[in-house]
């Protein structure tokens, strides 16, 4: 909120309106509305309503989001601010809109909002609303019947925009209206430097006097509204300037500057008006004649320079007999929206597949980004180069019927692949045979007829592709042959092997290694070294004669990794099994295990928003193994050793020598030997031998307490062993959450968000498993916890000395 002043008491301005230029924009709009959305939030769907002031058609938000309850206010004004759509469920409830003129155009965004304690409990809510993946600003309300609004001009680098509603804890999201307004190629093209945030587009006080000068009321020629520019402000003293003055909330804010001029009496011939304008004391602009009922609009030309105050002074010329006038002003903040949406090619194809086999899911917003709300079922890859696109999608057991959509052929960057245990139908298309990245395809559990495309079986026989379904007579029949390279048909590269997911000799992981030189782990199988295939680093794990994990379990680590593809798994680089030598070669993860990085004192300390990402990324690789797996996968071993973290810190799991497999999708468990790691291991697995998903969960929420105090598994309590759930709770009944945080973090983290990760993971160590969350719901809190932190860290401002002034332009709205 900008707080403004028209200062310089030696006059009494007569009039002063400075108003929504853009308001233009609306009124324009009445003849052609092909381009333009107009969102009435929470009317009925379907139907539709012209507004009478503006003949602006408005139209329901049924269509542009799947969530949310709809309310009435009935004291509300504006028939716009009427209804509303609240969203008491999910985190992120997200409207996608596609307008018509997309990429590459400059649109005026407004988001309204009218509490109206439409709920009856009389509590103003707090959240945050974010444009696309980025952070747009924290709605707050000074009253419950005053609207809001924000507004933005943005310039859309897809044809896809979404205007997301985030819960912040801070009381339940809603939201009134959506207008989203095309703006003309010449209009406001500063947005070259980033998004404009409107700051305030008003300046009006009650308490100030209107002289009589008579204001023309006849039809210029204007494209700014004449209720806008057929008014303007002056000193009423001729020799007096005047100063329009405001002070940022952010020392950070950079603004552009929009000024309008037009002249609104009839001069006569012998009377001048002109006038020099500055900016804290520099020349900004001038001498300028403001034009007989025409518009002149002098802007910024770059952003200004960042000050502590800034102050607009407007000075008559010498040559000039009327003291100078201004008629409206914009103030914008620079707001930089980094963050980059979903390949456009690659969403379409998901939002085609999402309505035409209506897929029930939460898939809202944007696939891909932020990579905290990426839709469940889907992976993505990130380079700071490229934009995301889809590379994973499991649509298994989803109820999908009908053919294959052809859509998917537009995912073409796609690796895995899986629809299987639906009711699809009608022939396997060749267009998946096309499709190059393809690595995984799993078909079976379909009632699919005809041949399958002999090229898709060809990929298969070379080992290209892992290609899973029914045969004719429906017995289940697996085609995933590995290609087995002989000597002379290895590849080398100018530098070493090429990396792929292949069997490599004993004398190849010796030259990888070079002889076993750098060793960067142990465990019970052996040790793991560093070595490199050509440019790229790897690590090499040795089964050991004298290792406590056996043959069976090594041999079923690598038939996992061979099965199993996720960004937040290991992956799999080859593996050597030759005579009493057998290894695996993994991706080089350069910072090591999480373990470290918590406890050794020479690495950096992790910060709790650091911290909150690799427990979301060690829960979607464990959601995967549970979720995504067809039979769901136990790790049995989840702690913090095994989670890895690369050169980015991306979290990854590791380790899968003791996982396993459900027989059958209906088993709830399997019976086996305990094994796992003390401090880690779910007592009740421990006790019955009835291994469960929900063991796991145990694990993982230890590994969860371990990262939020910095307490080992088992730790230390008034000199005695105890196991940290344990510590947490005594720590909590002694205090608050801040005693149960590691103190490293220096109380540099979000209350709230620490709280409910703490309430998370002693939810994941309850005694009794059906107790325990699945992994998808740890998954949505985790990634709550991060928002929550992120937006403490975006909105996070320096204290600095606010001049409490006059006029408050958002009040005057």
């Amino acid at each position: 909120m900008y707080f403004f002043k028209i200062i310089n008491l030696g006059f009494l301005p007569m009039l002063v309106l400075l108003a929504l230029v853009l308001t233009s924009v609306m009124v324009h709009a009445q003849n052609d509305q092909s381009g333009i959305i107009s969102i009435d939030c929470g009317i009925t769907k379907g139907s539709t309503y012209t507004d009478n002031s503006t003949g602006i058609n408005y139209v329901s938000d049924a269509e542009f989001i799947d969530s949310g309850e709809i309310y009435n206010i009935s004291s509300a004004s504006d028939k716009q601010l009427s209804t509303l759509t609240s969203f008491p469920n999910n985190t992120r409830n997200c409207y996608t809109l596609r307008p018509k003129y997309g990429k590459g155009n400059r649109f005026l965004i407004r988001a309204s909002f009218m509490y109206g304690n439409y709920d009856s409990k009389n509590h103003l809510p707090e959240f945050d609303v974010y444009l696309g993946p980025d952070y747009w600003d924290t709605m707050r309300f000074n009253s419950s019947s005053q609207p809001r609004t924000m507004e933005i001009i943005h310039v859309l680098l897809s044809d896809f925009m979404h205007v997301c509603i985030v819960n912040t804890n801070g009381g339940t999201p809603f939201i009134s209206a959506i207008e989203v307004r095309p703006l003309a190629n010449h209009m406001y093209n500063q947005t070259d430097a980033g998004s404009l945030y409107a700051a305030t587009r008003e300046i009006s006080d009650q308490n100030l006097q209107q002289s009589g000068i008579k204001l023309t009321r006849s039809s210029p020629n204007l494209e700014l509204p004449f209720d806008v520019m057929g008014s303007a402000v002056t000193p009423k003293n001729l020799s007096l300037s005047f100063d329009i003055e405001w002070d940022p909330v952010n020392t950070s804010d950079t603004f552009f500057i929009y000024m309008h001029f037009a002249e609104i009496e009839q001069l006569k011939r012998n009377q001048t008006r002109e006038f020099i304008i500055y900016l804290n004391g520099k020349l900004w602009h001038g001498p300028l004649n403001p034009l007989n009922h025409t518009t002149t609009t002098i802007p910024s030309s770059q952003p200004e320079a960042i000050a502590s105050r800034y102050t607009l002074t407007i000075n008559k010329t010498r040559n000039s007999t009327l003291p100078p006038i201004i008629n409206a002003l914009e103030l914008y903040v620079l707001k930089k929206l980094p963050q980059k949406q979903t390949e456009d090619q690659d969403a379409s194809a998901i939002w085609s597949i999402k309505s035409v086999y209506g897929v029930k899911r939460h898939w809202q917003g944007d696939p891909c980004a932020p990579r905290e709300s990426i839709w469940i079922g889907l992976d993505c890859s990130y380079n700071d180069a490229d934009l995301p696109r889809i590379i994973f999608l499991n649509l298994s057991t989803s109820g999908l019927s009908g053919e294959i959509h052809p859509g998917l052929a537009n995912l073409i960057m796609i690796e895995t692949l899986d629809l299987s245990n639906n009711n699809l139908t009608g022939p396997v298309p060749d267009f998946l045979s096309k499709l190059n990245s393809l690595k995984v395809l799993n078909l079976k559990g379909n009632n699919f007829s005809g041949p399958i495309p002999k090229e898709l079986l060809a990929k298969a026989k070379k080992g290209s592709l892992r290609l899973s379904i029914d045969d004719a007579d429906s017995s289940l029949a697996t085609i995933w042959m590995i290609k087995k390279l002989k000597a002379h048909e290895k590849r080398k590269t100018s530098k070493g092997l090429e990396i792929k997911k292949q069997k490599y000799t004993y004398s190849e992981i010796k030259s990888i290694t070079d002889n076993f030189k750098v060793v960067i782990g142990k465990g019970g199988f052996g040790e793991v070294y560093h070595g490199h295939i050509g440019d790229a680093q790897v690590a090499v794990k040795m089964l050991s004669a004298s290792s406590q994990q056996g043959d069976k379990e090594f041999q079923a680590e690598a038939y996992l990794l061979l099965s199993v593809h996720h960004r937040n798994l290991t992956s799999l680089v080859g593996y050597c099994i030759e005579g009493k030598h057998k290894g695996i070669i993994y991706e080089y993860m350069a910072n090591g295990n999480l373990q470290t990085h918590l406890f050794d004192t020479s690495s950096k300390v992790l910060n709790w928003e650091e911290r909150l990402q690799i427990a979301c990324d060690a829960a979607k690789g464990l959601e995967y193994l549970h979720h995504g797996c067809k039979p769901p996968i136990v790790h049995r071993d989840v702690k913090c050793n095994n989670i890895l973290l690369n050169e980015k810190f991306q979290a990854k799991l590791a380790d899968f020598g003791l996982c396993r497999a459900f027989p059958t999708e209906a088993a709830t468990h399997i019976s086996t030997e305990v094994a796992g790691t003390p401090g880690y291991l779910d007592p009740e697995y421990y006790l019955s031998y009835r291994l469960t998903e929900k063991s796991d969960l145990y694990s993982f929420g230890v590994v969860l307490l371990v990262i939020i105090t910095g307490q080992p598994a088992i730790t230390r309590y008034e000199n005695d062993n105890i196991h940290i759930s344990r510590w947490v709770k005594l720590q909590l009944a002694e205090g608050d959450v801040k005693s149960v945080v590691d103190p490293k973090i220096l109380e540099d983290f979000d209350d709230d968000s620490a709280l409910k990760a703490v309430e998370l993971a002693m939810e994941c160590v309850a005694d009794t498993p059906n107790r325990r969350p699945t992994m998808n719901e740890v998954v949505m809190g985790l990634n709550e916890c991060l928002v929550a932190e992120r937006a403490r860290l975006e909105t996070k401002v320096l204290d600095s000395s606010t001049e409490i002034v006059s006029v408050d332009l958002e009040d005057a709205r």
